[in-house]
């Protein structure tokens, strides 16, 4: 069995990009941390790393395995070294996500780091656009609803959304239940689309994985919050796609249905973003690691 000191040492060099860092950011020899990543490698059996000039490159077989235990890694250090007295956090985290996510799961999430001194400087937006930011050192933790692609960002997976198609209860009873079963993009051609943007992202997907085809359906109103989206679903100017987390509290009062109950939920992988070889600095893993136990809480979006 793996030992929990390999695999740390292993993602401190995933996300450091060099020895040399992964060992200062470990209190330890950079001998020492070359020493633990070759016992790595002999247990999985291939490289995970190539040297370069800058450094090192993770191989595709690095990036597999930083998924599989990046998340379960930073948890178990995190429970080890975790205090009755929880030390004062110092500095600014500059963070970044979507709106919805942001405002309804991560920000209060991180509201008892505050009560310890975090500052905490939030920024809205879509994922690409905040990535690049990070990859330019703009930003230190991003909650991006894409896998980075970036070479300077290096990414865990945080928490998975499902997402849920949805109507206010007038046009439920508009839908035939058994046409739905047999036919559903036919039963639900009649109604109005409610949609975050023009092309149609997320319910474009949602059609695509449940129904096998683009929905036919006009867009009667487009707005770039799903929150907004939310909203004027309920007031029946449409139905649309939400993330369940969103909708869950209208679900519960009635003012909002499921329209379609599929055998596997349609997800979505958010994920944990840091620029690969930043100074690490205390704030920035404390508000990682809280963030991973809240979404071992959570279970799903």
């Amino acid at each position: 069995m793996l030992s929990l000191d390999l695999l740390a040492a292993f993602m401190e060099i995933y996300r450091a990009g060099s020895l040399s860092a992964a060992a200062e950011r470990l209190g330890v020899s950079q001998p020492a941390v070359s020493g633990q990543l070759a016992r790595l490698e002999a247990e999985v059996g291939e490289p995970l790393f190539v040297r370069s000039r800058r450094g090192v490159i993770p191989t595709p077989r690095a990036a597999v395995l930083a998924t599989r235990v990046g998340l379960h890694v930073d948890g178990l250090r995190g429970a080890l070294h975790s205090s009755e007295s929880p030390a004062r956090l110092q500095g600014v985290l500059r963070i970044a996500g979507a709106a919805e996510v942001m405002s309804l799961r991560v920000l209060p999430a991180l509201t008892p780091l505050t009560a310890r001194g975090l500052r905490v400087h939030a920024t809205l937006g879509l994922a690409h656009d905040l990535l690049a930011l990070l990859a330019d050192g703009r930003l230190d933790l991003v909650i991006a609803s894409v896998r980075p692609s970036q070479t300077a960002v290096v990414a865990v997976p945080f928490v998975d959304e499902e997402f849920i198609l949805v109507g206010s209860p007038a046009l439920a009873h508009t839908i035939d239940p058994a046409r739905l079963a047999a036919e559903p993009v036919g039963a639900l051609a009649h109604l109005s689309l409610v949609a975050y943007s023009e092309e149609l992202p997320i319910v474009r997907r949602y059609w695509r994985t449940e129904f096998g085809r683009r929905p036919p359906n006009a867009a009667t109103l487009v707005v770039p919050d799903l929150r907004a989206v939310l909203q004027t679903v309920i007031a029946g100017a449409g139905i649309s796609v939400l993330p369940r987390y969103l909708a869950e509290s209208a679900l519960a009062a009635g003012t909002l249905e499921q329209l379609h109950h599929p055998a596997y939920p349609p997800l979505n992988t958010l994920y944990l973003a840091v620029r690969r070889g930043a100074p690490a600095f205390p704030a920035l893993a404390e508000a990682r690691d809280h963030l991973v136990e809240q979404a071992a809480e959570w279970g799903g979006l």
